[in-house]
Formats: C-alpha cells, structure tokens, sequence
C-alpha cells in the first residue's frame, strides 16, 4: 500500500525536469520533485560562491519559454530579472579581438575590422540564419510533441518540421560552405555551436543555425545564473501547491503490473504513488531504478544508445577587477586563432604557485569563458572558464586546471597577478589560494557545497543511430509504461531548447490523460499577460 499518492513524481533538478514540474503544477495536478542526487550549481569557499557548471540561459529568446512564461503568467517578472548582454558575446585569440554586439551596424564594423575579406559572406550567412531561426520560431511555438511518437504525434509534428530549412539535408552539409576551411570566422560559428549543443559531435546544418543564433540574436543574462532560474521554477512550482524535495532521491521505481505506479524515496518505508514518473535520467538510468523490470518489448528492440566520450570541464577564477580588462563581456570565447602569438605574450605574471608556459597552439584548448560580479565581494569578479574535454585528450584531467589557467593568462595578461582563488570540482586537487602575492593549496575539506573527491563532469553525448531529424535522441515515453524523459537525452542536438520542447510534450502528453484538466489548460487565462 502506498501511503502518499501524487498525480506525477518529477525527478532531478535540471530545466526539463523543473519546467515539467511547473507546467503541470499550475495545470492543477498535484506534483512532487527529487533531485536525485542533483548537485546545485554553486559551491562556496568562505565568502566567495564557485561554480560546478557554467550556464547561458540560450533558451531565453525560444518561443519554447515564452510558452512557458506565458503560462505561468510570469513574462513581465521574467522581464524585470534578465538583463541584456552587449556585446553578446565575444573572441579573444592570439591577435585577435571581435565583438558581436547586437546593433548590426557595430557588428559589420567589427567584421571590417578583423576579417573584411568575409564580409559579403558573413553577411549572407547572418541573413539566412535569420531565415532559418523566423522559421523555426514559427514552427517551435506550435503546441506539438518533439520527438512524436505515435503515428498521430508524428503526422502533426510532421507538419510543422517540414517548415524547418535544412532538417532534410545530408548528415555532413556544410551551412559554412562559402568560409575557408580553417578560417577564424568558422572556429567562431562552430565553438558557440559546440558548447550550445548537448551532442559530442557538431549538430546537422539545422542545429548549426539555430544554436548560434541563440548567442547572436539578442542574449539576456541571469545576475544569479542557473541558481536564480531554478529557485525562479521552485517557487512556481510551490505557488501552485506542487513539492520539491530536492535533497532527497528515489532509490527505486514501485511497479505494479509491469508500469511505473510510483516511486521509493530513500529513507521512506513504504512506496509514493504516482500517475506518472517523469525524469531527467537516460532511458538507462530508469530502467535501473526498476531493477530492469517492467521495460516493454519495444525498448528492449529499438532503444537508441547513448554514450559519451567528451565531458564539460569546468575552472572557477576568483580575480580581483584590475587584473580584467574593463570591455571583458559576460559571454567570451577563448580559440586557438589562425595566427601566431607574440613571443611575449605567454604568462608573465609573478604570482607563486602551479605554473607552466601557455600551451602551443595546437595543445590550446577552447574555453568558453563567463564573467560575473562575485556576490557578497566587492572589487572581485568570477570567471567560469569551460572546456570541452574527450576522455582521450592529449591534455590529462589534472593538467587540465593548469592548462586552461595559462591559456587564459596568455589572453588577459594582468590575470595572474590579481588571482584570489582557482579551484574545479572535477579534478579533486586542492584548491589554489592566492593571498598577498603569496600561494597555498587548501583542503577542499574547506568547501561548502562541494565534495573532497572529484565530481564527475557533465557528458555530451553520442546517440546511435541518429534520432528525430538528427536533433533528437530517446524518445520521450520512457522504455517503461507511465514514465516520460525530459532530459538532455530527448533532444540532445537543440541543447536547452530541446529540453524546453521535451517538458512541454511531456506536459502535453500527462494533462490529456485528464479531460476536466486538458479542458482548464485551454481555457487558462491571466490578465497578467494581456498586452
């Protein structure tokens, strides 16, 4: 018997799960989350906040979330929290500095600048990207299921993906075409598309177009970064009487005639009843937590595999503000370039501590790098440098800290002497503590919110064979009965949009099991919203 019975169970923490959640809460069913095991995205040492993760809110100009804002009637407070980025983002390399900010006229002079033998191309280029992306948003809005399932999910979406350019075209087509290989405006394109996507390889054409015009077409920033957007999701899931216990994990799926009915929450005796499971984890995960019982025929026949070979890794650089030049965006990308560094420009700081020569070009990794005001400090700034890291490197993970370190030395050269703190969760080393010109290591016993051991990176994944025009990956029906996914895993090749577009199939699909309750979603209305 089950002692607590709730409409859905919702587990882990990431956007798809927590959007999910929302939705249905304010739909009117009753809602739990678990994080299962999810680890916020900040840690502190003392007074000063880490981060795990670096986070771009690329979402934020979908019409995916707007959907979803306008449901929650929270547009205007969405509104009154973002705050435009310009530069949207920018790229520093060996000799080179471009900035692409949102006014066009700036951005061609910036092209004029640094590469004016492209600027008939890059010009077409952004013009067919705005095609593209009017196209997609146009496609996007539709109330639909991406991936479909059901031949009638399949007819219908079918519809509105024979609007999208390019879905048709071969694996292996280059939107490119027209720049050089190995021409630095390329490595621009390809490195925004790269860290914007969930897969390890670079997306089909379509994907390329959309992701980096989610960085070029008007990006908005979060003061808190991903914190502030889930405790913004929390909260509306609580407004609308739904639970999350993000602390707690369910240790077991509760079957009951071969479908989810529930789940067992560590520490709990008996089951918690539930319509429907839904979860961030791989089809693979869930069907752990049901001890491989329950998985219907089909999955055990078709289910794509998923595996990774490239993790995210992730540095966190506390810098006192002299050490950053002032025109420093939020947003930057750090590229080997396509010409030679000065010979002085490697590190040339004196702060003690881990050292090495910046890496030869072709040993630079690219980094996407975020800066944020450090919250609580004044005069310190947080830098969140991000690599993409194959198991197979030729940079090890416990040189990688180093690396990244003298990379970024070899861009901004005041760096080393303003350092306060260097630390990653991923490689378990102590962390670097820079005081008064002088180094020392730290027990990461130290931290707050973080473990002594080394945390493992998020993965980018690899889906085979290929799933929904490329982009897609698991299905969104779960390989057993009642459960749905909504995680990086569905959608990989579109990134956070793709999870957006999973949570509101999967919504979709739990509010028509319900007619009083369908029926109330399209009579929803809020006078918040109007105008």
């Amino acid at each position: 018997m089950t002692s607590k019975h709730f409409d859905v169970v919702v587990l882990g923490r990431s956007l798809g799960a927590l959007v999910t959640a929302a939705l249905l809460a304010r739909r009117d069913f009753t809602v739990l989350v678990l994080g299962q095991g999810g680890r916020p995205a900040s840690y502190k040492l003392g007074e000063r906040t880490l981060q795990r993760r670096a986070f771009t809110m690329l979402a934020a100009s979908s019409p995916a979330w707007t959907r979803v804002l306008v449901e929650l009637a929270q547009s205007q407070t969405w509104k009154r929290r973002v705050v435009a980025a310009s530069p949207m983002m920018q790229v520093l390399a060996p000799r080179r500095r471009l900035d692409i900010p949102p006014d066009l006229v700036l951005f061609g002079r910036e092209i004029d600048r640094e590469m004016p033998e492209v600027r008939r191309v890059v010009d077409d280029l952004y013009a067919e990207l705005a095609r593209v992306n009017g196209a997609a948003d146009e496609a996007f809005e539709r109330d639909a299921v991406w991936p479909p399932g059901t031949f009638w999910e399949r007819r219908e979406t079918g519809r509105y993906a024979a609007m999208l350019p390019y879905v048709r075209a071969e694996p292996d087509a280059d939107l490119l075409v027209e720049l050089p290989r190995g021409h630095f405006f390329r490595q621009v394109v390809t490195s925004s598309v790269s860290f914007a996507t969930d897969l390890a390889t670079l997306p089909p054409p379509f994907a390329v177009a959309r992701l980096h015009g989610a960085w070029t077409r008007g990006l908005y920033t979060l003061p808190g970064g991903e914190d502030e957007l889930e405790q913004f999701l929390v909260d509306r899931i609580a407004a609308h009487g739904g639970r999350c216990v993000l602390s707690a994990r369910a240790r077991a799926l509760h079957l009951r005639r071969g479908s989810a009915a529930g789940v067992i929450v560590d520490g709990d005796e008996g089951p918690t009843g539930a319509s429907f499971v839904i979860s961030d984890l791989d089809g693979e995960g869930l069907a752990a937590l049901s001890g491989g019982e329950g998985i219907h025929k089909r999955a055990q026949r078709e289910w794509p595999r998923i595996t990774s070979s490239v993790g995210r890794f992730v540095v966190s650089l506390v810098v006192r503000d002299e050490g950053l030049p002032a025109p420093l965006g939020v947003e930057s990308f750090v590229l080997p370039g396509d010409r030679p560094a000065l010979r002085n420009a490697a590190r040339t700081a004196a702060a003690a501590g881990p050292r090495s020569s910046a890496p030869p070009g072709a040993l630079r990794p690219v980094i996407h790098l975020e800066r944020h005001a450090m919250p609580g400090v004044r005069g310190e700034s947080l830098l969140v440098a991000e690599v993409l890291l194959p198991d197979r490197s030729p940079i090890p993970l416990l040189g990688m800290r180093e690396v990244v370190l003298s990379t970024l030395a070899a861009e901004l050269p005041f760096l080393e002497r303003h350092l306060r703190v260097v630390d990653s969760v991923h490689d378990g080393l102590p962390v670097w503590v820079y005081e008064d010109g002088r180094f020392r290591s730290v027990d990461r016993a130290s931290l707050t919110g973080a473990t002594t051991a080394a945390e493992p990176m998020v993965r980018q994944l690899d889906v085979d064979p290929p799933g929904y025009l490329g982009l897609g990956g698991e299905p969104i029906r779960g390989p057993i009965e009642r459960t749905l996914l909504v995680g990086r895993s569905v959608l990989p090749g579109l990134g956070q949009e793709g999870q957006l577009l999973a949570a509101w199939g999967a919504a979709r699909l739990v509010t028509r099991t319900d007619r009083r309750k369908e029926k109330m979603r399209r009579d929803m209305w809020s006078k918040v919203e109007i105008g």
